[in-house]
């Protein structure tokens, strides 16, 4: 199906493809909000209230103590919080605003991740960080990207020559392509979502288990807190309530900080990565819901098989393809090969079509612009399905399309 195209079979929806889908996912984003905000106001109001009646019993104790109005203490603690915002401390800090300090800051800007614990005061400081921050977030993302592009480059690479070294010891290959596999290995093949999934979520496991157990000891947290800054600080959540390598003073303090460093950078790097994959399957998902609620309010659904015209993460079997036509590309469409040979539940064809959006039609005329010609596409990769997309889910496709054509 086309993204412009109508949901078949089903008049009363006035909605093509991919606007269905963006309602959709912002309706359960909306009940998603919802949901979370009952969870965390059930859990977490009640030890609110128990902390504002222990800090009214406490003020009020020290007023009568001290015999100090209750006015002016607050005023005392209106100033003592301005002195937090400012970085001071009761406790011994590092300086914020040191070349070290000052680089830690403007780690967390361009990552976006903004713990709050530091922050221009000044108007100049203001002024400079907008600019600073535009380019380099800018610039961070791509970062980013281009990280994704190679992590999905190698993963598909070791993971398409474990398969092929899997056949090849299997014994069922002909004696004559057996010593000369690669010209004959796995065309069109492409890596399963799924096991690209599971690698990043390990991947990101492996690095925040490793990283809490380096800040337990060091900074004195529990270990779940530990894993909760890393959780926070990976996904450039940020709330700011904790930040490591804050103290004055640490034993070995240059090794910890470069650990520190090398961690939140492959911690974000791997969290982002996993973000963009797991985004692919909640668009399938989507498609799914898309396809039982068009059933819902079909009445020649049962004529129908597929409504979206592709196979799903919920549902991969066959079916979704009888109702679909045939490509004319003959040799070039290698897609149910290569899934029958890699065990994928899914079509990464499928899934990356309905991608060719507007926007994508958008960025690829600005990106021929700023080249100064348009750019050639080979007609295998053209119509292998993973053309198209916007940002880092585009990457994925160009990857996974260069890595089953070069293969």
């Amino acid at each position: 199906m086309m993204p412009g195209q109508r949901l078949q079979g089903c008049r009363s929806l006035h909605l093509n493809e991919d606007n269905g889908r963006f309602v959709l996912l912002a309706v359960l984003i909306v009940l998603y909000l919802l949901c979370g905000a009952a969870v965390f106001s059930a859990i977490e109001r009640p030890s609110e209230l128990r902390a504002h009646g222990r800090w009214n019993g406490t003020l009020l104790n020290f007023s009568e103590t001290f015999n100090i109005s209750l006015r002016d203490l607050n005023s005392f603690l209106r100033e003592y919080e301005a002195a937090i915002a400012a970085g001071i401390r009761a406790d011994a800090l590092r300086p914020r605003w040191d070349f070290t300090g000052a680089f830690y800051f403007v780690g967390t800007v361009v990552s976006t991740i903004g713990f709050g614990m530091t922050t221009p005061v000044t108007v100049a400081g203001k002024v400079f960080l907008i600019f600073y921050g535009l380019l380099g977030c800018a610039a961070t993302i791509l970062f980013f990207n281009l990280f994704l592009e190679r992590i999905i480059t190698l993963l598909a690479v070791v993971m398409k020559a474990v398969r092929e070294r899997r056949i090849r010891n299997s014994g069922l290959l002909p004696p004559g392509i057996r010593h000369d596999f690669s010209a004959y290995s796995l065309p069109g093949w492409k890596p399963s979502v799924y096991h690209v999934m599971l690698i990043l979520g390990l991947s990101a496991i492996t690095i925040s288990c490793c990283a809490s157990a380096m800040y337990t000891p060091v900074e004195g947290w529990a270990y779940l807190d530990s894993l909760y800054f890393c959780f926070v600080t990976f996904s450039t959540i940020g709330f700011g309530d904790f930040v490591s390598s804050q103290g004055a003073a640490y034993g070995y303090q240059s090794l910890y900080r470069v650990a520190n460093f090398f961690f939140m950078l492959m911690g974000v790097c791997c969290i982002y990565s996993l973000f963009n994959v797991i985004s692919i399957v909640i668009k399938q998902v989507l498609n799914w819901i898309l396809e039982k609620m068009s059933c819902l309010f079909c009445q020649r659904c049962n004529k129908a098989n597929v409504l979206l015209g592709r196979r799903n993460a919920i549902r991969p079997g066959s079916k979704g393809r009888q109702g679909r036509p045939h490509d004319s590309d003959g040799p070039c469409d290698s897609d149910t090969e290569g899934r029958r040979l890699s065990g994928e539940m899914i079509s990464m064809k499928d899934l990356a079509a309905s991608n060719k959006v507007s926007l994508a039609i958008m960025q690829k005329q600005l990106s021929e612009s700023a080249n100064g010609y348009p750019r050639t596409v080979c007609g295998s990769s053209r119509h292998n399905g993973f053309s198209g997309g916007v940002g880092a889910l585009g990457i994925m496709n160009n990857r996974l399309a260069e890595t089953s054509n070069s293969r």
